[in-house]
């Protein structure tokens, strides 16, 4: 049977096999959804809700939660606090798109399941708006290149793509070839504008302007924002073209 179960640590790595040896294909973190079809010893096997993206994940980092969460985190990181008071700060914090339940909204600080928040780090469920879904892009800001990274601790580039997405509660698969077939409206190279993202074998870019574009790019370990032509013909002269544009809305 089929149970439905939510990330309860900072952050979780989805295995392909269940050893943590194995590839990691992607991060889940705090608040989100996970089905559990079967366990193999320390593992689940299942997939994630948001994109259903198959693997396994450590028995550990998974709770039953009946809790409905009503905000997500919209910082790089919100520091959690013991009580309703700035001075009560801890170490702890959650990455940019945890969910979490708000119970009591005080003027600087809200009280969540998992202690108090600053009002400035939350942003309503209800109140989002699927549109303009590169808004955040500076919270990724020269964040490391990680394979298989969700976080501003290391992210790769169809991540990058998939949490901005996320934010804005906007479906979009994790990997960039998903992500070219899932979007359907092409565009040309003269018609690029804010929003759009190209699409090359293995590789993702998102136009922040009809000319440049920001990208979390392997070889120089970051994300990382370019010229589009210019990024376009050293992915060409590495035997790479470009193989589409599409604009997601």
């Amino acid at each position: 049977m089929n149970k439905i179960l939510s990330c309860k640590k900072i952050k979780c790595i989805l295995y392909k096999k269940p050893n943590i040896k194995s590839e990691h294909l992607k991060e889940m973190i705090f608040g989100e959804i996970f089905v559990k079809l079967k366990e193999y010893k320390n593992f689940c096997y299942g997939y994630t809700q948001y994109d259903k993206y198959y693997g396994y994940l450590k028995k550990n980092c998974l709770h039953a939660n009946s809790i409905k969460n009503n905000f997500l985190i919209n910082s790089a990181r919100a520091y959690l606090y013991k009580n309703n008071n700035l001075k009560s700060k801890t170490k702890k914090f959650l990455y940019f798109n945890s969910k979490v339940y708000i119970s009591d909204i005080k003027k600087k600080l809200s009280k969540s399941n998992v202690g108090w928040i600053k009002n400035t780090d939350l942003k309503s469920l209800k109140n989002i708006k699927k549109i303009n879904f590169i808004e955040n892009i500076k919270v990724f800001k020269k964040t490391k290149y990680l394979w298989g990274g969700n976080t501003i601790d290391g992210i790769d580039c169809s991540g990058l793509v998939q949490e901005l997405m996320k934010n804005k509660l906007i479906k979009c698969p994790r990997d960039s070839k998903e992500q070219e077939n899932f979007f359907k409206r092409s565009v040309i190279r003269k018609k690029v504008k804010k929003g759009d993202l190209l699409f090359w074998k293995g590789h993702v870019a998102i136009a922040i302007s009809k000319k440049e574009c920001v990208h979390a790019y392997g070889p120089l370990k970051k994300v990382i924002k370019v010229k589009i032509d210019s990024l376009i013909s050293k992915l060409t002269k590495k035997s790479l073209k470009l193989s589409s544009i599409k604009r997601p809305l």
